[in-house]
């Protein structure tokens, strides 16, 4: 099978593909690569064409009208379609082309009934609603109803109109259905109802010729979208087996070019357009540009690949390659690593033909799942970009997951979501791992992410409790190292001056995260993950003015000044006026929150030219009633064990599960302002340094203690009493005259590889952390903390401060 690996990809994928420079793409079914050369064609069309709206007699519009239906034969000849039999309807993506055919039958007289196959994407599960009747079906049921044995829909349903509806491809683990189904359903019409088919062909014709030269044998209608397999233009496309286009005629809606003439005012009447089907269904004016688009990605894909059979032949020999070098893996105890979903590509039977899309799950060496959410995580970090969760397909993940409705509607009141972290509900995880390759995929990129799969998720087993590396050591001689505070949510630090006596609240180091830039479209507090120059707004607050300066350190654009003043006083003139009497709800990590939206236009200037986003600085005010009370989310995790145990420090050791932790009741009630889980952070610097030994270990550069934005660093002065991970057993901390309370660790994501200094990224020091510090299939680092405040009636109760150099106890 190795003849089919097509060698032409590796001679021109860095010319023809830079933008994969250092990156492992293995999202085709989301959406392939354009090619340079597309690119370059597209643009040189467009500079040397005066092009207008095709709705004139203009020549630059008649120009654009010719171009247009060349570009339409080109489509139906791509997929082997007669134009005599076919007509091709240009739609924005596949699901407008869904929702075309579902109006049109939506508005026949008696209106339809809907069956649909289970491994439908939800485009297509969402035209049940429209439906009188629908059905979720699975294999046995089409062949059931295609051999007569029983009826498509309900005997009692009244319409007769069906539409039947699948897909070619799963676009969750690849499986082909039977492309016979469209024709065969056609034996099933009779005189008391007719049956139509709809065929969801996105995922399959990525990397597979749909031919359609058989009239007979093709489906009514066919959806598609042409990025997925050009990358270039955005556009979908309809194609109509014109003997079943006469129902389309029935949608009552008009727009645009679509009628020959319209009476409105006395009298209301129209004449649609009859010549042509596409004439009448195609609204408002095309995406012309987009079209034109499309013709230079048929020209290019032929000049690159040849033919769809032969990326067909190269993409099934890579994911063969891919789903088997994954199947292989083990840990330690001989158990698969990974679960997979695809049915792999040994089997001859029609129902289980396999495209190139490998779904699967990740267990750990106790046969727990491995969270998909933190998989993504740390593949972003390696630069692999791939795709896991629910994938628009709810009916195959479900069947694969072995997830039943009553425990999905459990899950959703348990606060699941789609894109939502947690995806692990009553010890069943919510989604899977999806990898697709393309026609511009390599073998390098196959082996590269098996390697990764090896490398984090095959376990070593763990040394016995008893071993060396298990013994607890004395905590040493700790004291505050530095204290940092972040006024604006994920923007740079601040580092109080020693000899500084800070105010501790009940929310957290005085001034911490008391305002947040939020994007103005959705609501959502901007972070570093995706604005890493963030790090570069670096505060100062002068007390004496009532002031908090912020400072880019960066090349400011043209006529940004160099610092920004804001008030630390809740200054009601530097509100938006929509706010002066009401708040905004934001999001922060998810949550909502109710801020207070700054005004001035030189401030939401200022942050929005520096990070390139439109955004709006926000306030969260300490105290307040509502949403505006925000509670600690942090907990002990399950690698906090007891005191008198440890954790051994060995890379991908996972310990046995621990006594459980006390109620975290009280926890919950501890106030937080804009920080994630709790009040306050504090990091070890033995574990820091811990952590910098392996790392430069692998080569890798050592992490500044700036990265993980803590809020106190704690340092002992003696380094051969340093205890690495000690705070995993701490319980209760005192600093200087002050008690706190530990709440658990601090789960992390890639925002600790930006380098604060700089705001590059790196992959470090998360790689590390992934192999050192990763708990059931979390990786942390750092220890969330609250105060807990003194019943004494002295300065030290009414007004609880901290200062570097204050000596520091470790109580349990």
């Amino acid at each position: 099978m190795e003849t089919a690996y097509n060698q032409n990809v590796e001679a021109f994928r860095e010319t023809e593909y830079p933008m994969l420079k250092d990156a492992v793409y293995l999202d085709h079914a989301g959406t392939t690569i354009y090619s340079k050369s597309l690119m370059e064609r597209f643009t040189a069309d467009m500079m040397s064409n005066l092009l207008g709206n095709p709705h004139s007699a203009s020549p630059s519009s008649q120009l654009s009208t010719n171009r247009i239906e060349d570009t339409r034969l080109k489509a139906l000849s791509f997929f082997n379609a007669d134009p005599n039999e076919f007509d091709l309807i240009f739609v924005a993506n596949s699901t407008a082309g869904i929702k075309l055919v579902m109006e049109a039958l939506r508005e026949c007289d008696g209106g339809f009934n809907y069956g649909y196959h289970r491994d439908a994407h939800t485009s297509l599960i969402g035209v049940r609603e429209n439906a009188l009747f629908s059905r979720c079906l699975v294999d046995d049921d089409v062949e059931r109803w295609l051999a007569g044995m029983e009826s498509l829909v309900d005997e009692a349903a009244t319409s007769k109109i069906n539409l039947f509806a699948y897909p070619a491809q799963s676009n969750m683990d690849g499986r082909r259905l039977p492309l016979s189904w469209a024709s065969n359903s056609r034996k099933c019409n009779s005189s008391t109802s007719t049956t139509y088919t709809l065929l969801d062909a996105s995922a399959f014709v990525s990397t597979t010729q749909l031919d359609l030269g058989d009239a007979s044998q093709a489906p009514d209608f066919t959806v598609l979208s042409f990025y997925k397999i050009f990358g270039f233009p955005d556009l979908g496309a309809l194609i109509v087996r014109k003997e079943a286009g006469a129902i389309l005629q029935e949608r009552r809606y008009f727009g645009g070019g679509t009628v020959d003439m319209v009476l409105c005012g006395k009298e209301q009447w129209h004449v649609p357009k009859a010549q042509s089907l596409h004439e009448s269904l195609e609204d408002g004016t095309l995406p012309f540009h987009n079209i034109l688009a499309l013709d230079a990605a048929f020209a290019t894909h032929k000049q690159l690949y040849g033919s769809m059979d032969q990326i067909a032949k190269h993409t099934a020999f890579l994911a063969q390659k891919l789903y088997d070098g994954l199947a292989a893996l083990r840990q330690p105890n001989s158990e698969p690593v990974c679960v997979m979903h695809s049915r792999g590509f040994n089997s001859k039977s029609t129902l289980h033909l396999q495209g190139p899309i490998i779904a699967f799950n990740l267990k750990n060496r106790f046969g727990a799942w491995v969270s998909n959410t933190e998989f993504e995580k740390l593949a972003a970090v390696r630069k692999f970009h791939i795709r896991s969760g629910g994938l628009c397909n709810p009916g195959g993940v479900a069947a694969c997951l072995k997830l039943e409705p009553w425990e999905m509607r459990q899950n959703f009141s348990s606060g699941f979501r789609c894109s939502t972290e947690a995806d692990i509900y009553g010890g069943k995880i919510t989604g899977v791992i999806r990898a697709s390759v393309g026609a511009m995929s390599t073998k390098s990129d196959v082996e590269a992410f098996i390697s990764f799969v090896e490398e984090f998720f095959c376990e070593t087993v763990a040394p016995p409790l008893d071993s060396p590396l298990c013994v607890m050591q004395d905590p040493g001689h700790l004291s505050v190292e530095s204290l940092t505070i972040y006024p604006i949510k994920s923007c740079g630090g601040l580092e109080i001056p020693p000899s500084t006596d800070w105010e501790v609240r009940p929310e957290g180091l005085a001034w911490d995260r008391e305002w947040c830039l939020v994007h103005r479209g959705t609501g959502q507090a901007l972070s570093q993950k995706r604005h890493p120059r963030m790090a570069l707004l670096r505060p100062t607050i002068d007390f004496q003015g009532g002031l908090l300066h912020v400072r880019y350190h960066g090349t400011l654009l043209n006529g940004l000044p160099e610092e920004i003043s804001i008030p630390l006083s809740e200054d009601p003139a530097y509100y938006s006026k929509v706010e002066s009497n009401k708040s905004l709800f934001s999001r922060v990590c998810g949550e909502p929150v109710v801020t207070r939206m700054y005004g001035k236009k030189e401030i939401n200037k200022y942050f929005s030219e520096i990070l390139g986003v439109s955004c709006v600085l926000a306030r969260f005010p300490a105290g307040g009633s509502g949403f505006s009370t925000r509670h600690s989310k942090a907990q002990m995790q399950e690698h906090q064990r007891p005191n008198g145990t440890s954790i051994p420090d060995v890379p991908g050791a996972f310990p046995p599960p621990p006594t459980p932790p006390d109620s975290d009741s009280e926890v919950q009630k501890r106030p937080i302002l804009l920080s994630n889980e709790s009040p306050i952070l504090a990091i070890n610097k033995a574990s820091l340094n811990a952590l910098n030994d392996e790392i430069l270990r692998s080569g890798g550069k050592p992490a500044a203690a700036s990265v993980f934005r803590a809020n106190i660093v704690l340092a002992s002065a003696n380094s051969s009493r340093q205890n690495p991970y000690g705070e995993d057993n701490w319980t209760t901390l005192r600093i200087g005259q002050q008690t706190f309370q530990m709440l658990g660790s601090c789960r992390r994501c890639h925002m600790i590889c930006v380098d604060q200094e700089t705001a590059e990224k790196n992959e470090e020091p998360f790689v590390t952390l992934a192999k050192t510090r990763r708990f059931e299939s979390k990786i942390f680092f750092g220890s969330h903390m609250c105060h807990i405040p003194s019943n004494k009636l002295t300065r030290e109760g009414q007004y609880p401060t901290i200062m570097v150099g204050d000596a520091v106890t470790v109580e349990g």
